[in-house]
């Protein structure tokens, strides 16, 4: 009989706090588990105007084959974007018609970005390919973490900006 008890209260917690989170999803707020940022509650705001340089962003990659051998590889989470991918936490650093030129590190319009230095291995010691830079195309941006071994535009480029889904405003978070 007391494992029938436990067994109940067990499964209620977890329900419960199963719809807890659909709630809060429902509600622009996101867990953020990704060495990107801060590990924490955020909450997605939609902008009333244009997304600018420097505002960090949610923004769902789009479902292409370097995206899909990213999750297989263990970079990007699962999650509700295209791709079965979660969306991405980064900062906008560069938009359309802005240069980017990759070396050792990121330049934008000719000005190094900080923490941007660019890894030819992941974590697993396995190659890893970089965006080979140029002008931003419209309807893009350049999305950028300081965070080490971040995934980010240094690696597969600019995103279309209809994959924004809004800035990202923490909520409460945890940075080690």
């Amino acid at each position: 009989m007391k494992r029938l008890v436990w067994f109940y209260r067990i499964s209620s917690v977890s329900l419960f706090t199963l719809g807890f989170i659909v709630l809060l999803g429902d509600a622009g707020f996101r867990i953020n588990l990704t060495p990107s940022e801060p590990l924490g509650l955020w909450r997605i705001v939609e902008p009333d105007r244009p997304i600018l340089v420097g505002e960090l962003i949610f923004i769902c990659p789009p479902d292409t084959n370097a995206m899909r051998e990213a999750r297989a590889r263990g970079y990007l989470r699962f999650g509700l974007c295209a791709g079965h991918v979660a969306p991405l936490i980064k900062t906008v650093v560069a938009t359309s018609g802005q240069a980017i030129e990759i070396q050792d590190q990121v330049h934008v319009d000719g000005r190094t970005l900080p923490h941007s230095r660019v890894a030819r291995l992941d974590g697993q010691g396995r190659e890893v390919g970089h965006y080979d830079g140029g002008v931003v195309p419209p309807g893009t941006v350049f999305v950028h973490s300081q965070f080490p071994g971040s995934f980010d535009s240094r690696y597969f480029g600019p995103l279309p900006m209809d994959g924004i889904l809004g800035v990202a405003q923490e909520v409460w978070t945890y940075a080690p």
